[in-house]
């Protein structure tokens, strides 16, 4: 697809008109009240919570795309200038209240934005998706998959989210005396926190701006703004913290539990024990808690701590929902939407084997190829400099590139020992 014609969750960039997938707040920078730059497509739940989130808006800018049907566009195509196209559909993404995927379908091929989701094979929001997504494909292939990769890696591996929301009540039944707190974000994990109401026949205590959204939602009787009628509380997670433990525990007991997939403990690679497949709910202690999190990233150790549960109730999918994502769909590409974050993993990396036959990205096969010359280079005792600098224009060469990149800048790219990405080629 061409730039200048979509952008999707992209605010910065000079489009005909905008998707946005759902409301968090990763997938809204640039995004503000004063918006004039063009319409914004969303599902009806997002147009709905558009207002609380940028009180202003001028909401005929929102265009409401309904979950399952086919919208057609006529954009102009900024190569040609001329007339062209393009087919969209909206599908529950599973991942917070709003959030969609988007199938496009044009000149360009057919192309599928995830956002962020959750595969749940066996829900029923996964077998809705699955359905929708074969009645529009018809039997043609994807030709890439723009896909939430947050999780991408073997490493990862979690319950769903209705094993993980009974691990939750099973500790907030273990301490009756207790307070509980537990970490939510602006948007997301309703449905946990309604099952927990469910399940415990009690109210949860929000935040005023929190119930504001229950309300815009629909849910008006499992949520309050009244300490005293409930000890268990939602807080943001911005908020959840040892220190807040520490000085909430001066006055009452409290137990905190942070439902998420990135504290939770990585499964051993290579385990062949089923109880590795679902990790086991443990206490995590705020020394634990902190280096799951941190010692990651920053290698910081935390003054050892109690209190805290992590459990693993993601909105994201594990590393085996999107091996069975990808090959439900078995697209030409794949490409992950996560690129920013410290935790970055390339998709292509673990998912290559299962994607279509011409489906490895050329980034891979330049890389391959680059190695494969190297080592013969190396092996070749009476490899010169001269030659060197030969062989590295042959492999400039052997990448067809275009015109918008100098030979000169790509040989100092070269020397530095950059590598070539497909948008080089």
């Amino acid at each position: 697809m061409e730039r200048g014609m979509i952008s999707v969750d992209r605010w910065a960039e000079g489009s005909q008109v905008y998707f946005l997938t759902h409301l968090h707040a990763d997938h809204t920078v640039g995004l503000s009240s004063r918006w004039k730059k063009g319409p914004v497509f969303c599902s009806r739940i997002s147009a709905r919570l558009f207002h609380h989130k940028f009180p202003g808006f001028d909401t005929s800018l929102l265009r409401i795309l309904e979950i399952g049907q086919w919208c057609s566009l006529s954009l102009v195509s900024p190569s040609t200038e001329s007339r062209t196209t393009v087919e969209v559909m909206a599908i529950d993404a599973n991942h917070c209240p709003g959030a969609v995927m988007y199938l496009f379908r044009g000149a360009f091929g057919i192309t599928l934005y995830t956002g962020d989701f959750r595969w749940e094979v066996a829900s029923e929001s996964a077998k809705m998706g699955k359905n929708m997504l074969l009645n529009a494909l018809k039997n043609e292939k994807i030709d890439i998959i723009y896909i939430d990769n947050t999780y991408c890696n073997p490493s990862y591996s979690f319950p769903s989210r209705e094993v993980a929301a009974q691990q939750v009540v099973n500790i907030i039944n273990s301490y009756p005396e207790h307070d509980i707190i537990i970490g939510i974000d602006t948007l997301g994990k309703e449905d946990l926190l309604l099952y927990i109401s469910k399940m415990l026949k009690v109210k949860i205590w929000v935040w005023p701006e929190r119930l504001q959204t229950m309300h815009l939602l629909g849910l008006h009787d499992n949520f309050t703004t009244k300490t005293t009628l409930t000890r268990v509380r939602a807080v943001p997670r911005y908020s959840f913290s040892v220190e807040t433990l520490e000085g909430l525990n001066n006055m009452r007991p409290t137990i905190g539990i942070m439902p998420s997939g990135l504290p939770w403990k990585l499964k051993k690679v290579g385990c062949k024990d089923k109880s590795c497949d679902l990790l086991s709910l443990k206490t995590e202690t705020g020394n634990d808690l902190h280096m799951n999190m941190r010692n990651r990233y920053t290698n910081n150790i935390e003054q050892h701590h109690q209190y805290i549960y992590t459990v693993p109730y993601s909105d994201h999918s594990c590393f085996s929902e999107i091996v069975e994502f990808v090959k439900f769909l078995c697209p030409n590409n794949i490409k992950g939407i996560v690129s920013s974050s410290l935790s970055y993993v390339d998709p292509c990396y673990h998912l290559h084997n299962i994607y279509g036959s011409s489906s490895l990205p050329q980034k891979h096969v330049i890389k391959e190829e680059r190695v494969r010359i190297e080592s013969k280079c190396k092996s070749n005792l009476a490899c010169d400099s001269f030659t060197d600098v030969k062989l590295k224009r042959k492999r400039i060469k052997q990448y067809r590139l275009g015109p918008h990149k100098s030979r000169v800048s790509l040989l100092r790219r070269f020397n530095r020992g950059a590598k070539l990405t497909s948008e080089d080629c």
